[in-house]
Parts: structure tokens; sequence; C-alpha cells
């Protein structure tokens, strides 16, 4: 087999404080270092509350201009800041290529990486019309991603999307990779073991896209139907939208039945103990605790989003897909229905493991180095 030449990739980001995206530059920058290539992750903010550590032969730069930039002339500047400081890095290092890790972080690589013999890559890990941009840097990536050598996507949807609204982008498709097996870090929190109980589990930040309030009433509307089942949902967010979600959880009178432990590091462990894995989200980019519930063994019954579940889970499969999205009575009908059936929730069960190869490492990581090697080309002709 030829090996692979060795290459430099730069890696930018805001942070590795928390995410699916930030979980994923850890796992494709260990995959790469493992590999030989010479390999620098450069992030904003400081390596205080890391949660997903690199390889040690990933070299970790700090820009140091996380903070706040604030609007009109001081938000101007504060990128001005970073683009220069992102540039001493690219020049530094002088890679082959340059990733940029979510919207703002990849338009600033092309900004910093221009004129420099680099290409910059540029990825969306969320569907764009779930995003809150501001009018500027809405045109900044009108500007900047049809001037990157590619646009990385997680699902076709949002590559339809890109095509169809910055227009000039070179797109690709490329999907996260299941973490498997999955790593066990902190904090570890031990599921609940109560004969009898069967649990249904819900993994993410407390936000309104991930609608744990639409999963919430939901459930309360079959809770008294499924009178052994418990849902979980295991993840944090601000004070102010745990305050929001128990004061639901309390009006809908289920508060024996919904629990919120928070933030577990040992999340391969609350799979484990799950009977059944439900994604409630409006809006996903390529969901990385569906594949990992899924990985886990797990049946799983998820709202069919605009992109991102319809490209995972296989109807009738091994999950069951909730149309239309945001729907919480159609949401507690699927739900019934599975929670039900225990034949189903098995024969959905033992399909969905299948994810490990249909989105494994090897996998992913051969669709990033034809990238690669496709853009290679492409450079080595505009040469010439």
């Amino acid at each position: 087999m030829t090996a692979v030449p060795v290459q430099r990739i730069l890696v930018f980001i805001h942070s590795l404080h928390g995410g699916g995206a930030e979980r994923v530059a850890a796992d494709l920058t260990h995959h790469w270092a493992q590999a030989g290539h010479a390999v620098r992750v450069v992030t904003q903010a400081d390596a205080q509350g890391d949660v997903y550590p690199l390889h040690p032969a990933v070299d970790r730069q700090v820009l140091n201009t996380a903070s706040a930039s604030g609007g009109g002339l001081a938000g101007i500047w504060a990128n001005v800041r970073r683009v220069r400081a992102l540039r001493a890095q690219i020049k530094s290092f002088q890679p082959d290529i340059v990733l940029g890790m979510m919207t703002s972080a990849s338009i600033l690589a092309v900004l910093a990486a221009r004129n420099l013999r680099c290409a910059v890559i540029a990825t969306e890990h969320t569907h764009p019309p779930s995003q809150s941009l501001s009018p500027m840097w809405l045109r900044l990536r009108r500007y900047a991603y049809p001037r990157a050598a590619r646009v990385v996507a997680l699902t076709q949807g949002t590559a339809d999307w890109l095509a169809e609204h910055v227009p000039g982008s070179r797109l690709a498709v490329i999907p996260n990779p299941v973490h498997w097996p999955l790593p066990h870090g902190e904090p570890r929190l031990v599921p609940p073991r109560s004969p009898g109980r069967r649990c249904l589990l819900a993994v993410g930040r407390m936000h309104r896209d991930k609608g744990f309030d639409i999963l919430v009433d939901a459930f309360s509307r079959i809770a008294a139907q499924q009178p052994d089942w418990d849902l979980i949902i295991l993840g944090e967010g601000s004070a102010a939208q745990r305050a929001a979600l128990q004061a639901q959880i309390e009006s809908a009178g289920v508060r024996e039945r919904v629990h919120l432990p928070g933030r577990a590091g040992n999340v391969g462990t609350w799979y484990a103990a799950a009977d059944c894995y439900v994604l409630s989200s409006r809006f996903e980019g390529l969901s990385n605790t569906l594949l990992e519930a899924m990985a886990s063994g797990l049946p799983v019954v998820s709202m069919d989003c605009d992109t991102g579940p319809r490209e995972v889970v296989r109807e009738g499969v091994d999950g069951v897909l909730v149309r239309p999205n945001g729907d919480a009575g159609a949401l507690a009908q699927a739900l019934a229905q599975v929670m039900a059936d225990g034949a189903l929730r098995a024969r959905l069960a033992a399909h969905a493991p299948q994810v490990r190869d249909r989105f494994s490492a090897g996998r992913v990581l051969a669709m990033w180095q034809d990238e690669f090697d496709a853009v290679k080309r492409e450079r080595s002709l505009c040469a010439e």
C-alpha cells in the first residue's frame, strides 16, 4: 500500500471547552498525528477549561483573543487582531492545509491565509439557518467561502443550502466520525439503578435548538401510559435554561419521572444503562450523540430535522424518524409505540451498531484525505 505523504495541517478553532465540533477537532487531529502528519491546533481561548485532550504530538498554540468582540469599530478591531495573530501562526508553521472549524473560525482562516502558500478548508458544523449571524458575518461568509479551497458540510442538506445561499463555494460533504469506543472522562456520574424501571435517554446541551421543551411535553403526554419508564436528560446549560426546563417539568406533573443529572464525562455508561434514545432537536448538523447512542446499541426515536438524522437513521431498520419536526404530539406517538414494543426495540437495536462501520474513523479520514489530495491537485494545476 502506498504511504500517504506527510502533510502539515493547522486546525483553527475557538476553544476545546466542549461541544461537537471541538470533539471532532480533537479526534481528527489525534488520528492525523498518529498517522505521522505534523499537526498544530490554534485556539483563541487558553487551555484552562479544555474538555477534550489532544494527542501528545499535536502542537497547541493559543492566540488569547477569545474575549467578546462587541459591535462597531471595537468588534472590527478585535477581528483584525485575530486575523493578524492567526496569520503569524500560519507563517511560522507553514502548513499545507489550514482547517477552520465552524463558521467564524473558517472566515478568519480565509482572511488570515490570503496570499500565503496554503489551502484553506472551511467547515460548517451546524445547519446555517439555525445560526444567528450578524449582517457583517453573513457578508464575510459570502466573501470568504468562495475563496476557500473547500467548504466542508456535515450533511448533504447543509451543502445544498450553501450552494444556494453562498454561491461559488467548492463544496464537499464529510460526516463526523463516530467516536468508538466512547471515552470516559470527568465528571463521572453514576446512572440510577432502579429495578423494574426503564430509561428513555436524551443527551445534549440545554439550548432551544435541542428541543428538550418539546421532549418534556411529549413525555408528559404518555407518562401515565408508560408507568415503568423514566426520562433522563443528560447535559447542562445556563442557570436560566435549567430553571426553565425544571419549571416545565414541575408544571407538567412529571417531577418524579424526569431527571436532569447534569453533564457526564462517562456518557457511555449512561447509554449502556438506557433502553431507548430520543433526539428532540429542532435543528441539527450531524448529531454526535445520535451516532454514539446507535453505536452503543440503542434503538432511537429522532425528530426528522431539515438535516442530520435522516442521513444517519435508516427508518424502520435502526430507528424511527418523527414528522413533522418540532411536533410534540407526533413525538409522543412515536415514543409510545417504541416504548410499548420490546420486540421492536430489540430489532432496531440489533442494527443500530452498524453506524460504527458506516461512520467509522477510517472511512471519514479517507474522505478527508481524498479532499486533501484533490485540493493539492487543483493547486498544482493552477500553478502550471
